[in-house]
């Protein structure tokens, strides 16, 4: 996990996740449009992944995904929604980046156990 600026954009961070496995730990990368870049899908390409990435509209050559494979990003975002749901996450109460992590994963675990 990693926190950043929310004004930040989800590419370049997630990259900088990407980066951090090696070639063939990862066999797929499903991610929505804000990862569907050139550089984020020749990353996904040097570790030997497929990636599962919804095309931009405005891309000239769309690019191919698995549809049935996507459709489980949605338990991903819904474990979010729920994380957020707790208010100390939600609001961001903790000044310092350490503090709000750590209770970004206790959420996650309360929310496993239940």
């Amino acid at each position: 996990m990693r926190l950043s600026p929310g004004q930040n954009g989800d590419g370049p961070h997630g990259r900088e996740l990407l980066a951090q496995f090696e070639r063939g730990q990862i066999e797929h990368v499903l991610a929505d449009t804000a990862y569907d870049g050139d550089e984020t899908r020749t990353l996904v390409k040097k570790l030997s992944a497929k990636a599962c990435i919804t095309p931009h509209e405005n891309r000239t050559r769309k690019k191919r995904y698995d549809r049935q494979r996507y459709k489980h990003r949605n338990q991903v975002e819904r474990f979010f929604g729920r994380i957020k749901q707790l208010r100390r996450v939600a609001t961001r109460y903790e000044k310092t980046t350490k503090n709000f992590a750590d209770f970004v994963w206790l959420a996650a675990l309360v929310i496993d156990i239940l």
